[in-house]
């Protein structure tokens, strides 16, 4: 692979003892904010019923996360190679389970999205700090692509586990109780952490920029706003400097970037086609899978009427093909090629996606169960192997700011994803004709409609619920085949900018 950094230094062959149970420390790090990510889902439509937001509400509540994480990452990556990758690791572990309490305990959709965004500045420490630990830990390129391949199946067993425990948790509790599992394995993550992860970071890392933590924070968080209110109201003048706002404050990152002597980010990563090439890739696969991902569980519980542990289960399948993708991913990588790997996971999600235009209200579990095991293991394969040419692209000095790179273009994707994909289905969903007497909270969101039947004639409320199933379910077409379409972009791209990669 060619780099326009420094060679791999001799030393970094050396393998560093106990670095395997250290990766388990890192695994839980993974766990808690995958769990927390996929919940959210399942608890959706009670969040809906108990604290009445709005359908813009409903979707802040489930991007808003993102926006602020996505924002941030590239500081905190910076600041942990500055600080140390342990020390802000296990500093935003325990900040993300105290807020997790704040979730739990939220009085109202503002207070919600307060507490969403406030989990965003905690979560926004802990992935590229996994990452770079992994850099720093496994020096053995062998060794690293297996690492990384355990941490991508540990998150994609949280993304198991969450639904499955969450669905548990909402048969027997309230809502809030899917947010405090973060508690104890957050403590756990923190006590063996101080004993086992070795403290890593820049020896010679430079001054941690104010101007430029701001202006990357205004820059993303600025530019994702003005896309989804642009997709979910069209273009307004506020919408248009939003936009103007986020796009000039990019630009002044990367032009302070530029003539800084230490930036926050090296700029120069980018020149590296396997680097950019394997950002562009995770930034559309995760943009045409989340907004589908996040309404799937509402399609499972408020539209087939399952339980939420039922719900859970169903979704088990994209985790599991996940899993196992992820353990062979960097080997197939080697054997095959990384564009071969990659392109052809991103391929297989775009199918998979296409085949769920087929969904109704009626379709059976067989193709839902296989559309999604086969979603799992091409983004399994596809996350792995991208993650693994971004870490390898990079001295271990700069893991975690490219590590920041790789998970911004995943978070950026989410919010993107929710934002434009999310608007799809609630747009769709919103024009819906209902019988007389249907109340306006039925068309912000379908958890609305559940509820508002339930107050309405039981003729009136069937007739009700009929025509909001409908045209969600409607909605979730047009998301899947725009969905569909990004993926196979994202597949041809990844064929044309991976050439010649290897690990």
């Amino acid at each position: 692979m060619t780099s326009t950094l420094q060679p791999v230094r001799a030393a970094e062959t050396e393998k560093r003892p106990g670095r395997w149970l250290a990766l388990g420390v890192l695994v839980l790090a993974v766990l808690l904010v995958a769990v927390d990510a996929t919940v959210l889902g399942l608890a959706t439509p009670y969040i809906s019923e108990d604290l009445r937001p709005s359908g813009t509400q409903l979707l802040w509540i489930g991007d808003v996360y993102s926006f602020v994480i996505a924002g941030l990452l590239v500081s905190m990556g910076s600041l942990g190679d500055r600080i140390g990758r342990k020390r802000i690791l296990l500093g935003g572990a325990t900040a993300f389970g105290l807020i997790s309490v704040l979730n739990a305990y939220a009085t109202s959709p503002e207070m919600m999205i307060l507490a969403r965004a406030l989990l965003g500045v905690a979560g926004a420490t802990l992935m590229p700090a996994t990452l770079a630990l992994i850099r720093n830990l496994f020096h053995d390129p062998r060794e690293r692509s297996l690492a990384v391949g355990i941490w991508g199946a540990a998150a994609s067993a949280g993304m198991a586990v969450g639904p499955i425990a969450g669905g548990f948790l909402l048969e027997h509790f309230w809502w809030g109780s899917v947010f405090l599992i973060n508690l104890p394995v957050m403590a756990v993550l923190v006590l063996v952490g101080i004993r086992l992860l070795p403290e890593s970071r820049n020896p010679n890392p430079g001054p941690w920029d104010l101007a430029s933590v701001l202006l990357s924070l205004v820059g993303m968080i600025a530019t994702v706003y003005a896309v989804k209110e642009a997709a979910a109201h069209g273009f307004t003048w506020a919408v248009l400097g939003a936009g103007v706002l986020g796009v000039a404050a990019l630009y002044g990152f990367v032009r302070r970037q530029l003539t800084m002597p230490t930036p926050l980010l090296d700029m120069r990563l980018f020149r590296s086609r396997g680097f950019s090439g394997a950002v562009l890739a995770d930034l559309l696969t995760v943009l045409g899978m989340s907004g589908l991902v996040f309404f799937l569980s509402q399609y499972l519980q408020l539209v087939q009427g399952r339980r939420p542990f039922e719900a859970g289960l169903a979704e088990l399948p994209a985790a599991v093909g996940a899993v196992a993708a992820g353990l062979v991913a960097g080997s197939a990588a080697r054997r095959f090629s990384v564009r071969a790997v990659v392109s052809g996971g991103l391929a297989a999600v775009g199918l998979a996606l296409a085949a769920l235009t087929m969904l109704s209200g009626a379709t059976g579990y067989p193709l839902l169960g296989s559309a999604l095991l086969v979603v799992g293991v091409g983004a399994g394969l596809s996350f792995t192997v991208t993650a693994d040419v971004i870490l390898s692209s990079v001295p271990k000095d700069q893991a975690g700011a490219a590590s920041a790179v790789s998970e911004t273009a995943y978070e950026l994707g989410a919010a993107l994803g929710i934002a434009l994909l999310g608007s799809i289905v609630t747009a769709a969903y919103r024009d819906f004709t209902g019988p007389a007497g249907t109340p306006p909270q039925a068309h912000e969101s379908l958890g609305g409609a559940v509820e508002a039947a339930a107050t309405l004639p039981a003729p009136t409320a069937d007739a009700l619920l009929s025509a909001a199933r409908d045209a969600f379910v409607h909605g979730l077409h047009l998301a899947s085949g725009a969905g569909a379409a990004v993926l196979l972009a994202a597949a041809a791209a990844a064929w044309l900018l991976l050439k010649n990669e290897k690990l």
